[in-house]
């Protein structure tokens, strides 16, 4: 039974970072600080993101992803095979001067900086294979601090093969659907372990899916010699083969623009995509952000089938004002005239800091969200 599949309030996986945690990860970037000096650290800094959740009333908590720079590092710290280098939180600050908060924001191009795996475009060096299993690691110690459950979120395969560069890989990689295997092959083992050691509920995490519905970023597939269409196919292929046959595991998937710095870098509606996306992915929660126009309506909602979850984004992690619950209750009345009541939930629109760097709120404002989310779903559905 999978019993977290129907839960009311949902959190995106990523909590700002104390001040605290990012000295220590520059102590440590530089020599400074031990690993195991830095593990204590995020020790101590999760056990205060899981209270921070629980005394919201989140009926799910994470580890705030407090042990990763980006939120791709799920899978890019986990595998060897990338041309890739250490990451450091120095890179993902300089990947942000000179930008603007709340507008479109183009992932820089850091040319030979090989700093990391999937939140760069990179090619890999030879097939890839699991080196070590970061999120198991995660999971291991939330689940020992926590008293409510912990899930995980975990990159998808769609956002990998696009921040994969198959032209520079083709001396290993004959064609993407052979790398795509690979990629459905390690995350299988990375699910099945976190199976084992007693996680039932695992995001993942699937920006890229907005990249079919945003023009700048069909062109640039199209440019680099790619047919959307067919890239769209093979994500929808792999990501139910990644989560086939974990029968007791309840499995969301979440969309999103982009969200560095309270900045996002895609546009469009889940209009043209959301029909195959709801009806052909085997997931039992799709967190869809809806906190912005560039979302669109609640529309496509109606093709959500019956026993599935539509988990509404309706509270910004990028801006500090705060919702009101009126409005929320408001917002959740529209969408239930495309999908039944019973079949919807409410969270954050994403992650307050998708990579180390975070969004432009404050701790306070964080919490407040956390809150809102939690006491609008207990006035909604009790």
């Amino acid at each position: 039974m999978k019993e977290l599949a129907n839960i009311r309030n949902d959190v995106v996986g990523s909590l700002l970072r104390p001040a605290k945690l990012k000295e220590a990860r520059v102590s440590y970037d530089e020599g400074r600080l031990s690993a195991t000096e830095l593990r204590a650290i995020e020790d101590q800094c999760i056990r205060g993101a899981v209270r921070l959740q629980e005394e919201a009333g989140l009926a799910i908590v994470t580890d705030g992803e407090y042990r990763r720079l980006n939120f791709q590092d799920s899978f890019g710290e986990s595998v060897a095979g990338f041309d890739a280098g250490r990451p450091s939180l120095k890179f993902y600050e300089s990947r942000v001067q000179g930008s603007s908060p709340l507008q479109r924001w183009e992932i820089p191009d850091q040319g030979e900086h090989k700093s990391t795996a999937v939140a760069q475009r990179r090619p890999v060096v030879e097939k890839l294979r699991l080196s070590r299993n970061a999120p198991l690691a995660e999971y291991r110690f939330v689940s020992q601090v926590a008293q409510r459950p912990a899930k995980v979120t975990l990159i998808g395969p769609d956002r990998i093969s696009q921040r994969f560069d198959w032209q520079n890989s083709s001396a290993i990689y004959s064609n993407m659907d052979e790398f795509m295997a690979d990629v459905v092959k390690v995350e299988r083992e990375m699910i099945a372990a976190l199976v084992a050691a007693g996680c039932r509920y695992i995001q993942i995490d699937a920006p890229g899916y907005t990249a079919y519905v945003d023009k700048p970023s069909l062109d640039a597939m199209r440019a680099r010699g790619e047919n959307p269409d067919e890239n769209f196919n093979r994500s929808l292929k792999a990501d139910n083969a990644v989560i086939d046959g974990f029968d007791n595991v309840t499995f969301g998937i979440h969309l999103c623009r982009g969200n560095q710095r309270s900045m996002w870098h895609r546009e469009g509606t889940y209009d043209e995509i959301a029909e195959r996306l709801l009806n052909e992915l085997k997931h039992d929660r799709f967190l869809f952000e809806y906190d912005t126009p560039r979302a669109g309506g609640f529309e496509p909602l109606r093709f959500l089938p019956k026993g599935k979850i539509i988990v509404l984004g309706l509270v910004s992690t990028k801006v500090p004002q705060l919702e009101t619950i009126e409005e929320l209750k408001k917002r959740i009345d529209q969408a239930s005239q495309y999908a039944p009541l019973e079949q919807i939930a409410i969270s954050p629109q994403c992650g307050f800091s998708s990579d180390v760097v975070g969004n432009l709120i404050s701790e306070d404002d964080q919490k407040r969200k956390l809150a809102m989310v939690a006491e609008t779903s207990r006035q909604v559905w009790g």
